[in-house]
């Protein structure tokens, strides 16, 4: 990627694996396996995700609902559903959602985001008795299941997980490519793949959520607001380079407002704040919602993990055996998750903990930099993320923002592999769409927080 002085990003393939880099996505745990030429999200329905509650239970697209009533004697405050999406992204249908019921976005609460292009079913709530209201709407691609009053509301993370159907098209038709395929299936199966954050966290056509929540915590405003709003992108809609340009070079509020689009909703909200008050750059990002500040903060937490991740395979350490200083976290019975229980390796417990992790009790974890983070708890990733933050220029002083406090980013820690449940080839067939080429059809379930995305990338490279 080339990057000028007036804040424009050009990318030369326009591919994701360029903009990957961007935001520390290189490594491959399947490097030894060629890829297959093939295409994802040729169409909406070719992306199917469900996500798996906290019981382990799958939504289901469809369903027969049956009426709760709301009831204060039984203390309700929420009302809980499955959210439906055709083709639209979380955020964006929950604008539509708080439009047509007149209550704040932020009184809507989801357990996870999901892919924009794709069928999914997620568990959401809203603050309040809105069981009646939800039952009569009627949106566009938006449809409500399991509507039910409950005490408490959805919370982000809340899920177990996710179980997806993909299908992937436009395969060359070669000799042996079925069981190269199934190789490479059983391998990942097997092996697992690095436990990136994907594009999706950053910006899929403008990967900066990251560069953005940085300037944030910086107190960088002005330089927010120009990432958000005036850098362009080549990945992105030429009509929307030409608005931002536009803008840069006139500076021109009104006119923009009228101009950009209802899809550059977040854009808009910013250039009308400082249409009345001018160059109140904290301003205007602070009227953003708090739950798209919070992810803009979350994204630079992400960008570090991969960062680090990255910087770890480079200095040919194993993401899979572990070495001195490494952390491992046990996994609950339930359902595999990691738990609070972690040990460093290279110690007593070090026979235990391989073990553990050949039996995928156990896994190697890395930090994610929040203001409750002691690196001393994590010898090896310490090392690597000061030599990041040194090379970019990223001073540690950053992790004692207030914002960590008040966005409640304490600090956690994530595993470096994810090991994919169910996987398997559903169909290899004929391609309906494109003549003369294969379609794959794969299922399987990740933990949450997880990338199906990154799953692909594994299998297309």
């Amino acid at each position: 990627m080339e990057r000028s002085n007036n804040n424009t990003h050009i990318f030369q393939n326009k591919n994701d694996r360029e903009l990957e880099k961007v935001v520390g996505i290189e490594v491959y745990s399947t490097s030894d396996f060629s890829g297959i030429s093939a295409i994802y999200k040729k169409r909406y329905k070719d992306f199917i995700v469900k996500e798996i509650t906290s019981t382990g239970q799958v939504l289901e697209i469809r369903g027969n609902d049956t009426t709760i009533n709301f009831s204060e004697n039984s203390k309700d405050r929420y009302t809980t559903f499955n959210l439906v999406k055709i083709n639209k992204d979380t955020f964006g249908a929950i604008r539509m959602i708080s439009r047509a019921l007149k209550v704040h976005p932020n009184l809507i609460e989801v357990a996870g985001l999901k892919d924009k292009r794709s069928i999914s079913v997620q568990k959401a709530s809203i603050k309040g008795d809105q069981v009646e209201k939800l039952k009569k709407l009627k949106l566009k691609d938006i449809f409500f299941r399991g509507i039910a009053p409950a005490r408490k509301s959805v919370k982000l993370g809340s899920n177990r997980g996710n179980h997806f159907i993909i299908t992937l098209r436009n395969i060359d038709k070669k000799v042996n490519e079925e069981k190269r395929i199934k190789e490479l299936i059983n391998e990942l199966h097997t092996r697992g793949f690095p436990n990136y954050y994907g594009l999706q966290r950053f910006g899929t056509f403008r990967p900066n959520s990251h560069l953005i929540g940085r300037f944030i915590l910086e107190g960088e405003y002005k330089k927010a607001y120009d990432e958000f709003v005036l850098a362009t992108y080549s990945t992105e809609l030429p009509e929307s380079q030409l608005l931002r340009e536009e803008l840069k070079k006139t500076g021109d509020l009104e006119k923009a407002y009228t101009s950009f689009p209802e899809g550059l909703n977040y854009e808009r909200v910013m250039i009308k704040y400082l249409m009345n008050n001018s160059r109140d750059y904290e301003g205007a990002i602070n009227h953003l919602p708090n739950y798209l500040i919070k992810l803009l903060i979350s994204s630079f937490q992400s960008y570090l993990f991969n960062k680090m991740l990255s910087l770890r395979h480079k200095n040919e350490i194993s993401i899979y055996k572990p070495i001195k200083g490494d952390v491992f976290s046990i996994l609950d019975d339930d359902n595999g998750n990691i738990t609070k229980i972690k040990y460093t390796y290279g110690g007593l417990y070090d026979e235990f903990l391989r073990e553990a992790n050949n039996l995928n009790r156990a896994r190697i974890v890395m930090p994610l930099i929040g203001y409750d983070t002691n690196l001393d708890d994590f010898p090896l990733m310490k090392s690597l993320l000061l030599e990041i933050l040194d090379k970019e220029q990223i001073s540690a002083e950053i992790f004692k923002n207030e914002l960590l406090y008040t966005y409640e980013f304490k600090g956690s820690f994530r595993p470096i592999i994810v090991k994919p449940i169910g996987l398997k080839i559903l169909e290899f067939t004929e391609d309906d769409i494109f003549q003369n080429k294969n379609k794959l059809k794969i299922e399987f379930s990740l933990q949450k927080g997880s990338y199906a995305t990154l799953l692909l990338r594994e299998i297309i490279k």
